[in-house]
């Protein structure tokens, strides 16, 4: 399916410098660009590659100011970045979506199955289930008993989700992920340790994207949250009765205590770990393999380091840690010194 420039900026209301019927129909990175192709320049590191790319068609932000002439048809926008995301966003909907029933799946006769479904090879449908109109479930994903699974949604191969959880609509979750799995809960005896039963669930709300491998354990009692809209990343551990606000983003290899809260509109870095029962404010930014052990002080803080503190006092600290090598050799030269005087 081919779009021309003048197609592209009337759909993401763009501004046309060039020729405004060369057509496109695939997207590529700025510097592997090629005829047919539409890319985009937002991070100024890559502006180099705008005067050589290849590309018919490049988006970029309305404040470039060129330093040569360009080959390519530019569309300019207020944000190239978010001009893109909406374009593939739009290219992703075009394709065509999956439907039917797999006849190697396992569907129980007591699950309820929506319109246009698709159910993939070996998946299997628990007893009781519901499975909302329009959802993608592909091969080797399980749904265990009285699962709801919303309207829209899109389950990749191998996802587990154990019994009793609850999706909304339009939830994406990537391959190997397993929702509602028992929480870490042991009480020590004199032989060892007694299993907590982990008899809640996990809920799931509207719009939420969980990357592969990702962990969202069950709770003790009660409900594990994820509100609205939030994004995250491969690899993140949320363990039982945690909550996270809507609209949160969490990179890779985050780990959650039990019963922490996270806030709204947060961002979190990679490999960043929280100590359980603590509560993370709205828009809260942590840094990446930021350890926050206590509660945050309120909206914006920034936090790095481990313990987590703000950047100014961790650059200090960090200024004081290079130097304690010599530190260390000055204080002991002065230990002797001193030991000296003292002996005379």
């Amino acid at each position: 399916m081919e779009f021309t420039a003048k197609q592209i900026a009337e759909l993401i209301g763009g501004r046309i410098e060039g020729n405004e019927n060369v057509a496109v129909s695939t997207f590529a990175k700025i510097e592997e660009g090629k005829k047919g192709a539409i890319s985009f320049l937002s991070n100024p590191k890559y502006t180099h590659f705008l005067y050589d790319t290849e590309s018919s068609i490049v988006l970029v932000n309305d404040d470039l100011e060129l330093e040569h002439p360009v080959s390519a048809t530019l569309i300019r926008v207020k944000n190239a970045y978010e001009a893109v995301a909406r374009l593939l966003q739009l290219y992703e909907q075009m394709k065509p979506r999956k439907k039917g029933v797999d006849s190697t799946a396992s569907i129980a006769a007591s699950a309820t199955i929506g319109k246009d479904v698709y159910i993939g090879a070996f998946a299997v449908i628990g007893e009781g289930s519901v499975i909302g109109d329009g959802t993608q479930i592909y091969p080797h994903t399980v749904i265990g008993d009285g699962v709801k699974v919303g309207e829209g949604c899109l389950i990749y191969p191998h996802v587990t989700i154990y019994q009793g959880c609850r999706l909304g609509s339009r939830v994406t979750i990537h391959a190997g992920s397993v929702i509602g799995a028992d929480g870490f809960g042991f009480a020590p005896n004199t032989e060892g340790y007694d299993k907590i039963p982990q008899i809640g669930i996990v809920i799931i709300e509207d719009d939420v994207e969980i990357g592969a491998n990702t962990c969202v354990d069950r709770s003790t009692m009660g409900q594990t949250v994820i509100h609205r809209g939030v994004k995250l990343d491969n690899l993140i551990q949320v363990a039982h009765n945690c909550e996270i606000g809507e609209n949160t983003v969490m990179s890779a290899q985050v780990g959650l205590a039990g019963s922490t809260k996270i806030g709204s509109w947060c961002m979190v870095g990679g490999q960043a770990g929280f100590a359980g029962h603590i509560q993370v404010a709205d828009k809260t930014f942590v840094g990446a393999q930021c350890g926050v052990i206590s509660n945050t002080k309120g909206n914006g803080e920034q936090l790095i380091g481990s313990p987590a503190m703000d950047p100014r006092q961790f650059f200090k600290s960090m200024a004081v840690v290079r130097k304690l090598p010599d530190i260390y050799k000055e204080l002991n030269d002065l230990k002797r010194q001193v030991a000296e005087l003292s002996s005379k």
